[in-house]
């Protein structure tokens, strides 16, 4: 499919219709995965109608996950979708932005995940701590709310159009990343966060009840840098190192 490696993470999904629609979308723009993130309900056969003939077996070899951090584990670049601003969620991108940055991931044989959070309020502050990158579909103020899977559909309209231009220039994606090794995942950009949590407390660094709130500004960095398996290793390395220096 056009793009493979990308999946669809629905974060607490209220409506299966909703599902059902995204399904279609999917196969409309050649989108092969869905998962869900504790959903709300999850009823296949109220989906099934909505997801029409050729949405039949995304529906069927759809995952369910207890949280997000499983859910994008396997991913180098995890997209949260989000209608709100301020506070962290800053330097948002466009959806040709966003797409862009998918096309490069794909062509360097990555795993993407667009993530999109519940249609009555979207991803809360913890869930957008997974993203690395947030993007905003810009509407008019007077109405801002998108429906799941015209989101959906949005976003991988243009994931496939960054695709297929990536496609007709190859190299031009590719040599960006020369010498850098493989991108770490999700999973592995959680464990450097944990393990410089850990080495900042011991440092004295971080300081209230909530260090994950503090620790946000290094996520941020951390998330644009598009950190190498290399890169990961080193820093990995040392927070062991002052952990063991502090005793």
């Amino acid at each position: 499919m056009l793009l493979d490696g990308v999946q669809i993470v629905l974060v607490k999904t209220r409506f299966p219709e909703n599902i059902g629609m995204a399904a279609r979308a999917c196969a409309n723009m050649g989108c092969p995965a869905i998962r869900l993130v504790d959903p709300e309900r999850w009823d296949r056969e109220k989906a099934g109608p909505l997801a029409t003939p050729k949405g039949q077996s995304l529906l069927d070899g759809v995952r369910v996950s207890p949280d997000l951090a499983v859910a994008v584990a396997e991913s180098s670049l995890v997209l949260g979708t989000t209608a709100r601003t301020g506070g962290w969620r800053q330097a948002l991108l466009a959806p040709g932005q966003a797409a862009r940055e998918v096309a490069a991931a794909l062509a360097r044989d990555e795993k993407v995940s667009l993530v999109f959070g519940p249609e009555d309020r979207g991803l809360n502050n913890e869930e957008i701590t997974h993203c690395q990158r947030l993007v905003t579909i810009p509407t008019d103020a007077a109405a801002s709310s998108l429906n799941l899977a015209q989101a959906v559909l949005l976003m991988l309209y243009e994931c496939a159009n960054a695709v297929r231009a990536v496609r007709a220039f190859p190299d031009a994606e590719k040599t960006g990343t020369s010498g850098g090794g493989r991108a770490v995942t999700a999973e592995e950009q959680e464990r450097l966060m944990d393990a410089l949590k850990g080495m900042l407390l011991g440092l004295d660094y971080l300081h209230g009840d909530n260090p994950d709130y503090f620790l946000m500004p290094w996520r941020r960095m951390f998330s644009r840098a598009g950190l190498r398996r290399h890169e990961y290793d080193a820093l990995m390395g040392l927070c062991r190192q002052v952990l063991h220096k502090l005793g």
